[in-house]
């Protein structure tokens, strides 16, 4: 089973609290789109925690999402806001080959999105698709943490509690746990990710997720995008647009 499809039931839940990258990404549609009209792209577009952030603040938006299961969700949560009206519209398929119409003002890979794509023509591939979806004058925004910071971590392979939370569905209680393991030369870390849902009755339904992600350098992000036809407009090394450098959390491209 696809890793999101695994993870779509305790998505929300998980993520109930993660807001710290919304204000920067209305901070960019202001700057980038202003008083237009152009629309937001978002390319893994979840359950639609971004997209709908932005709709609220007056944007067309349209999302890419592969999962069934994650899209289910956004869909239902669009049938609810009925007050979004036409400006929230959802394509199923990989972004690689999805048929999107149109251009856009900002194209934005949130939050580690970038990291399931683990080849460079798919890298490559992806960035050169964007290229064609931000119109002239537009930016795209990729979300990233600092590989500076994994690589910089010991390697134990122990089973860390990551954080505990209620499953906004059944209200029980889930402890989301991890091993992970970095292979410094493929910049590739496999994590497993294990959720141990206690149920009513007291038991524990464990469910257990791997993935493989991949880290990327700045360097590295600078000739890929390049390569793609892009210029890098500014580096932040987290969501209040403080500089990039060693020890920051996160590496936010800005690329015109």
């Amino acid at each position: 089973m696809n890793f999101y499809a695994a993870l779509a039931r305790y998505y929300d839940s998980e993520h109930v609290d993660k807001t710290d990258d919304l204000a920067l990404y209305t901070e960019i549609a202001d700057e980038a789109i202003g008083d237009g009209d152009d629309p937001v792209l978002i390319i893994g577009s979840g359950t639609g925690r971004v997209v709908f952030h932005l709709a609220q603040e007056g944007y067309t938006v349209h999302g890419i999402e592969m999962e069934e299961q994650m899209l289910e969700r956004s869909l239902i949560k669009r049938d609810a806001l009925t007050h979004l009206g036409s400006r929230v519209k959802f394509y199923n398929g990989d972004a690689l080959t999805v048929n999107v119409p149109g251009q856009f003002g900002l194209v934005i890979i949130p939050y580690n999105t970038l990291m399931h794509f683990h080849e460079r023509e798919k890298h490559l591939g992806l960035l050169k698709r964007a290229r064609q979806w931000v119109k002239q004058g537009g930016r795209l925004l990729i979300d990233l943490p600092n590989a500076g910071e994994a690589y910089a971590a010991q390697d134990t392979e122990a089973l860390t509690l990551e954080r505990t939370f209620l499953d906004v569905d059944t209200g029980n209680l889930v402890m989301q746990q991890s091993v992970s393991r970095l292979d410094r030369a493929e910049q590739l870390m496999s994590v497993t990710w294990i959720y141990d849902e206690i149920t009513e009755d007291g038991l524990v339904q464990r469910t257990v997720i791997p993935v493989v992600i991949r880290y990327f350098f700045h360097s590295e992000m600078e000739l890929l995008l390049q390569a793609a036809g892009f210029e890098v407009e500014d580096v932040f090394g987290d969501f209040d647009r403080i500089p990039f450098y060693d020890g920051v959390p996160r590496m936010i491209v800005l690329a015109k």
